[in-house]
């Protein structure tokens, strides 16, 4: 596999504030890969390294074996930073161009327009479109370079669900062609229909990194749902499970489902309707950076 950008015990601070810690990480060539953390967490930081943007405080990060700095290497290099900014002025198809001529090689113009829909906006002036608009604006211009590598920093901002499907397919198509991505996002659904991959990041520092799978296999939780038993009394015989109640129904995400039922049955609770399932994503996710603090 081609390593298309390395990090090595790759850490920044911000006076009193560590944003990253020691993080040593690699993208190939034909990933994508899934960033997860709360606010804060690193992810952002952690694109902007890799762009050249900010310089490490130590260690080392490197894109196409060389450095983000270097102009032809981010010849390479697509990205949509989390705060869109077009000059409001500019028309969308004028807006193109320009950031095409920037590249040696562009995707061609009819390509990405068709590929992100549009068409219906090219006339129309950046200050004039909705948020969401020019979201999707901003994700087109990542790959309007042909680049083989793109990072998409919570792409999907202010989109409704038939947009933000309608981007998921656009970026999917990309990476079927062969772009690497490597994408942040609070919407844990977006991962999990994009990335094959998932590096969990809390606190500046990497917690997990590994297959979709993996992540949700690596935290031992099981959702467990029934309904007759008090949520209280779920509680009481576990005191480690997190306990929610609605209209009668509990569910409790829990270390050990066999041993919560175990103990309902000892104790002679009349539960029924139980039903007992693996940790998504979230609640992986969720459980990661809450055993980190």
């Amino acid at each position: 596999m081609t390593t298309l950008l390395s990090a090595r015990d790759l850490t920044k601070v911000f006076g009193d504030v560590t944003a990253l810690d020691s993080v040593t990480l690699d993208i190939d060539a034909g990933e994508c890969v899934g960033l997860l953390g709360p606010n804060g967490a690193g992810k952002t930081t952690l694109l902007s390294l890799a762009q050249g943007l900010r310089r490490p405080t130590t260690g080392s990060v490197q894109i196409f074996g060389g450095d983000p700095l270097d102009a032809a290497n981010r010849q390479r290099l697509g990205s949509t930073p989390q705060t869109t900014g077009l000059p409001e002025a500019l028309r969308v198809g004028e807006v193109l161009e320009f950031v095409a001529a920037h590249y040696d090689e562009p995707s061609p113009r009819d390509q990405i327009i068709d590929e992100f829909g549009l068409e219906p906006l090219l006339r129309k002036q950046c200050g004039a479109l909705s948020g969401g608009q020019q979201r999707r604006v901003a994700v087109a211009l990542a790959f309007i370079g042909n680049p083989e590598l793109v990072l998409l920093d919570e792409p999907t901002t202010g989109l409704d669900v038939d947009a933000r499907r309608a981007l998921w397919d656009a970026v999917r198509a990309r990476h079927a062609a062969g772009c690497a991505v490597v994408v942040t996002s609070h919407h844990l659904e977006e991962i999990e229909q994009l990335a094959q991959r998932v590096v969990v990041i809390d606190q500046g520092a990497v917690r997990a990194d590994g297959t979709l799978s993996s992540i949700v296999a690596s935290v031992a939780r099981r959702r467990v749902t029934l309904s007759g038993v008090p949520a209280q009394r779920i509680a009481e015989l576990d005191p480690t499970a997190a306990v929610t109640e609605d209209g009668g129904t509990v569910e409790a995400v829990v270390a050990d489902a066999d041993s919560l039922v175990r103990s309902l049955v000892q104790a002679g609770e009349p539960f029924s309707q139980l039903t007992v399932r693996g940790a998504t994503l979230e609640e992986a996710f969720l459980a990661l950076t809450k055993e980190a603090v």
